[in-house]
């Protein structure tokens, strides 16, 4: 693996390899000192030219794990603002030393064309092009959802995929790109996926894409499903009305207390709760929902840190093609103590 730049490029053994290392990422995550020699003199920048709490924090905290020295780097205050373009950007990045640059652009294929455009040598994440995609928010909501299968069936994760599972996502389709990366990962992994939002915002095409589509929520959770993945409405990319209002939005795709009780009673109440941040409380989710112990939002936060270790340590390592174990990672420990 070169680049990580969607989702759609990731083989079934790509996924679980990145997965099962960040089930091993997430033992050091655990531990009193959360630190990892592996990336010892490497160099991570962090692109964003779009504003960002989550996704930053969580590549800077995941680099720094990985002992990596990290650049956090603002379009706003920079040259940039001065007309400086992308190229002369990211080739500055480079000169003082990137091994990676992880960026979050508004522009679609912004990232895979920095990879391909032959302007660095660099590896390159894509952090969230404009509405095109977000991989490792998807690889991070993998994670989550396989860890809480496993601990349903009492099986270790590690080396296992998503077959059996259904994944509604829910709202504005449209403008995310959340739900595009969903879609690919979570079909690669085997869970049946279903979309559902407003007509006017499910993109043209979409029934092209490895997903079933209705414009109905409540028939969606009929079929009770293993997790309802909410997405939240994304108004800064909207220059028209999509829907009349807020309030007929809740009423047809907003996740209410009603709906929530009435998931709980066509089973055993096990159906997660997932959002990618940050919530529209009262708008497609409701605060009983938000607050419910079935929502995973903080703890998908807090495995996003194991999955962008894992997506690090794999493309600057030096062994891309090998999983860590924990014999593995005490290994390289005691190599960093030597």
């Amino acid at each position: 693996m070169r680049h990580l730049l969607s989702t759609a490029d990731l083989s079934l053994d790509d996924a679980v390899q990145i997965l099962d290392t960040a089930e091993e990422m997430s033992s050091v995550s655990g531990r009193e000192v959360k630190k990892l020699p592996a990336l010892r003199g490497r160099t991570i920048v962090n692109l964003f030219f779009e504003d960002s709490t989550r996704t930053r924090i969580s590549f800077e905290a995941a680099a720094k794990r990985l002992s990596a020295d990290v650049l956090n780097f603002s379009a706003k205050g920079s040259s940039v603002s001065k007309g400086e373009s992308l190229k002369d950007t990211v080739q500055t990045l480079e000169a003082i030393g990137a091994d990676a640059i992880v960026m979050r652009h508004w522009s679609s294929g912004a990232a895979a064309q920095l990879a391909a455009s032959g302007w660095v040598r660099s590896a390159v994440v894509n952090a969230g092009d404009g509405t095109h995609e977000h991989p490792t928010q998807a690889l991070l909501d993998a994670f989550t959802l396989r860890q809480h299968l496993a601990r349903r069936t009492g099986v270790t994760p590690t080396g296992t995929d998503l077959n059996g599972a259904h994944i509604v996502i829910v709202g504005d389709i449209l403008h995310s790109r959340v739900a595009r990366s969903n879609v690919w990962l979570l079909a690669t992994l085997g869970a049946r996926v279903t979309v559902t939002g407003p007509p006017t915002l499910l993109p043209v095409g979409i029934e092209s894409w490895p997903c079933e589509v209705t414009y109905s929520l409540d028939d969606a959770l009929a079929e009770n499903p293993t997790a309802v993945m909410m997405l939240r409405v994304q108004a800064e990319r909207m220059h028209q009305a999509f829907f009349p209002s807020p309030a007929e939005y809740t009423r047809g795709w907003g996740f209410t207390d009603e709906r929530m009780r009435r998931l709980e009673g066509l089973g055993d109440g096990d159906c997660l709760i997932m959002h990618p941040g940050p919530m529209n409380r009262g708008l497609e989710i409701s605060a009983s929902a938000a607050d419910s112990p079935h929502n995973t939002a903080l703890e998908q936060v807090a495995n996003g840190v194991s999955v962008r270790m894992a997506v690090l340590y794999l493309l600057l390592s030096g062994v891309p093609d090998q999983t860590p174990s924990t014999p593995h990672i005490r290994a390289i420990e005691g190599k960093a103590q030597a």
